[in-house]
């Protein structure tokens, strides 16, 4: 008999699935009473925090001052449903340009709704945020608040990667034509890399570097490989991470491993492998619904090292799973007893992990492990 509970055969390895015990783990809760938090960054003075709220309020936090008044000059957004104000983050030359970027929703005249990514400068004082450029949105419209996405993160070299989600409209995912569905990636002000895949060709946009996304939450660098990851929604099922290859295709919805909501097969689907279109790396059956992710590289906690962190929204909890390579080894589940939405995690300066509970009294919690703790291992 297995030595660890709930055992599972995913993706064709047995992995341990286990919680972290609550006495092992260690939680301060920094911040509460946020609306629905769903991001957050570091400025680089390693104390500021900057965390977006879906319903349209950007907020600086520090240890000693607290929560701030909402920062001035942030776009007006449609907050409904899966939309609203969304991701946060800095450009790499931050510290010269003071350059923020933001991803939220909008609505046309027609009330369809589509996501927008665009940058403004953050003042010195972090209290306003001046001449808002908008870089790239959604048309046509297409979304009723629902499969948005839009994760950014920026790669070693300076790129800027947006993840976008099908809008409900899963056809979309597979036209070269439209961005729903798409992981994008642009220079750093904006405009297009000339080796994208698509550039140049016909009836594609050229902003695109993979399609077959279904409704992206994480999106982040691979402190050892440098590669770009990313972790979706599926329909009923289907959760997966995956590695987004300059020009691939990952699938969705001719390839998933869900189901449609009303528990028959995806209309669209022709199994969980298809041919023309690449595996995740990892996947749930049983959907988490997961949300944003980051890589541990700290020396804190030793523990954790080579650790790949997910929110989970449906699961509540947060995931941690060991990378060896390209590979998941094991999986475990930190923060069950808490109860509470995950939706975003990042590692801080400190080696802490700063997480954030999607919740009408939002919460930042500052999360690490007891001295002596020790994670237990899958060899």
């Amino acid at each position: 008999m297995s030595p660890f509970p709930a055992a599972l055969l995913l993706s064709g390895s047995l992995l341990g699935s286990f919680p972290l015990l609550a006495a092992d783990t260690s939680v301060q809760v920094l911040q509460d009473k946020l609306d629905h938090p769903w991001s957050v960054a570091f400025l680089p003075d390693n104390q500021t925090l900057l965390i977006t709220e879906r319903s349209g309020q950007l907020r600086s936090w520090q240890p000693e001052q607290g929560l701030s008044q909402p920062i001035a000059g942030v776009p007006k957004v449609w907050a409904q449903r899966q939309g609203g104000l969304l991701d946060v983050v800095l450009a790499p030359d931050f510290a010269q340009s003071r350059r923020v970027w933001l991803s939220y929703t909008e609505a046309g005249s027609d009330g369809a709704v589509g996501a927008v990514v665009g940058y403004g400068h953050l003042s010195a004082d972090n209290r306003q945020l001046s001449d808002f450029k908008v870089a790239i949105r959604q048309e046509p419209k297409l979304s009723s608040g629902a499969n948005i996405g839009t994760r950014l993160a920026f790669d070693r070299d300076g790129f800027l990667w947006i993840a976008f989600g099908d809008s409900f409209h899963s056809s979309t995912a597979q036209d070269l034509n439209q961005l729903q569905g798409k992981i994008l990636r642009l220079n750093a002000d904006g405009s297009v890399p000339q080796d994208n895949p698509f550039v140049g060709q016909k009836n594609a946009r050229p902003e695109i570097w993979t399609s077959g996304m279904r409704n992206p939450q994480g999106l982040t660098l691979n402190p050892w490989t440098h590669q770009m990851w990313e972790s979706e929604h599926g329909p009923r099922g289907g959760d997966e991470v995956n590695i987004p290859e300059k020009g691939k295709n990952y699938g969705w919805p001719l390839a998933t491993w869900g189901i449609d909501y009303s528990g028959e097969k995806v209309p669209e689907s022709k199994g969980g492998k298809v041919e023309g279109t690449e595996q995740p790396v990892f996947y749930w059956k049983n959907s988490p619904a997961i949300s944003g992710m980051a890589f541990y590289n700290s020396a804190r906690f030793p523990q954790w090292k080579n650790s790949l962190f997910i929110g989970a929204l449906k699961e509540k909890s947060l995931i941690r799973l060991s990378i060896n390579g390209e590979k998941v080894v094991e999986e475990q589940r930190l923060l069950t007893d808490r109860a509470e939405r995950i939706r975003d995690v990042r590692q801080g300066p400190d080696g802490y992990l700063y997480v954030l509970t999607d919740e009408a009294n939002g919460k930042l919690l500052k999360v690490g492990l007891k001295e002596g703790a020790d994670a237990p291992r899958v060899d």
